[in-house]
């Protein structure tokens, strides 16, 4: 069954941004310029994201829309056939080998096989692509859409500069963000992205999950990953090789980042799997660091 999709806000939020909430699953972003509108991610399921749009109409009147695809991960694209030939579907350049990689088609066939809410995606890829950065001029307001990888290889986040606010999507997250792979090179890429999101000085931060607009977030994500390396850095070669690391006291997730009372089970398995993806990526930088010293 698909989730609930509700209008939300943040205090302080304009009221030109809107945050389209499909239960706890993911936040999409609709931001209403004088030239345009544009979507930032289109949910989950083509259902889901006709729904949002219904509920948009009113805000959306009179305006041609355009389509940001933050990235390929299923939550924020594989609504795209409610929107493909009713507007122009933007992404990064390398969304498009995301989308032609066999383990794409292969997520879309296993969470098909488990919920049928998902068997009727058609897999759209985006119309636009770029390579660096991206400026979307609405007149009123500017969209800057920025390369931040480390979460994916393709991940952009949205910079709204008149009004300081940043749509990081999974650059940043709450609690932790996931890195895209056990590497050294993927873990410096998010440690980077963090950071020119941090540099931007935005007065909110918005993930795509977490529930926040603080942009606290970001400094307490990069704390995180520095801990993780600070934690790594005192270890052996030989403790640096135990499959069982992450499980141990000082290595866990709950002691990196503090665990919210009452977060649902499976939410928590999913934060820890995402916490030993990057605990390997630490221990990998780690080891490539020993090995060139």
């Amino acid at each position: 069954m698909n989730p609930a999709v509700e209008l939300c806000s943040y205090p302080g939020l304009d009221e030109r941004i809107v945050i389209v909430r499909a239960g706890d699953e993911v936040d999409a972003v609709f931001v209403r310029t004088e030239r345009l509108n544009v979507m930032v991610d289109t949910l989950g399921t083509p259902e889901l994201c006709r729904i949002a749009l219904d509920l948009l109409e009113e805000s959306a009147k009179a305006r041609p829309l355009l389509v940001v695809n933050s990235h390929m991960d299923w939550d924020h694209f594989w609504g795209n056939s409610a929107i493909s030939g009713r507007a122009p579907i933007i992404a990064h350049a390398a969304a498009l080998d995301r989308l032609r990689d066999a383990s794409t088609q292969q997520v879309l066939k296993d969470k098909a096989n488990q919920e049928s809410r998902f068997r009727k995606v058609e897999l759209i890829g985006p119309d636009i692509t770029f390579c660096g950065s991206m400026v979307l001029n609405g007149g009123d307001l500017t969209l800057e859409l920025i390369h931040t990888p480390g979460h994916t290889p393709d991940h952009i986040a949205v910079w709204i500069p008149e009004l300081r606010i940043c749509l990081a999507v999974d650059a940043v997250e709450c609690p932790i963000p996931e890195v895209w792979s056990r590497s050294g090179h993927d873990l410096r890429l998010i440690q980077t992205s963090l950071t020119r999101i941090r540099d931007l000085d935005a007065r909110l931060i918005i993930p795509a999950h977490g529930k926040t607009s603080s942009p606290s977030i970001v400094d307490e994500n990069i704390a995180y990953f520095e801990a993780l390396a600070d934690r790594i850095g005192i270890l052996s070669e030989s403790q640096l090789a135990d499959p069982q690391l992450g499980g141990m006291d000082g290595f866990r997730l709950q002691d990196f980042v503090a665990v919210p009372d009452g977060i649902p089970s499976d939410t928590l398995a999913f934060y820890r799997a995402c916490h030993e993806t990057n605990l390997g990526a630490t221990v990998h930088a780690r080891i490539e660091k020993l090995k060139s010293a």
